[in-house]
Order: structure tokens, then C-alpha cells, then sequence
């Protein structure tokens, strides 16, 4: 009968231990899947686009000269 009732608590034990191990697993899951949709989120919203120097360049030149032709094309009329 002692063996009986050994077995009986070791069973209970395991069962406890398994039930703790399930409520981990499924939390850590549930962590998983959450990381997993934020990380490609973040992944979506680090990625920028890279421009080299020359490009930044060539359109500041370019803003410049409409600039500098807006400016003149105002101080043309208001002198006029």
C-alpha cells in the first residue's frame, strides 16, 4: 500500500510540475508572437533610405538656384 501511495504523490507532483512548465510555455509564446509583430514593425520603421553625399549635393544646389531665382524675380518686381 506504500508503494501505492508513493506512486500516487510522485503523480500528483509531476502533474503540478507539468501544469507550471504548460502556463511557462504558453506565456512564453504569447511573448513570441508579440515580439514577432513588433519586430517586423520595427524593422519596417528603422529601414530608411540612404542618400549619398553627391545626391544631397546636387538637390541643395539645385534648391539654392530656386531659391536665389525666386528672390531675384521678387526683387525685380518690386523695384518695376
Amino acid at each position: 500500500m506504500d508503494l501505492l501511495a508513493a506512486v500516487k504523490r510522485e503523480e500528483r507532483k509531476l502533474e503540478k510540475e507539468l501544469s507550471k512548465l504548460q502556463n511557462k510555455l504558453s506565456g512564453v509564446q504569447a511573448a513570441a508572437k508579440a515580439l514577432g509583430s513588433k519586430a517586423s514593425r520595427e524593422v519596417a520603421q528603422v529601414k530608411k533610405r540612404v542618400m549619398s553625399a553627391a545626391a544631397r549635393a546636387k538637390i541643395s544646389k539645385a534648391s539654392k538656384a530656386r531659391w536665389a531665382k525666386f528672390r531675384a524675380e521678387k526683387s525685380r518686381k518690386g523695384k518695376a
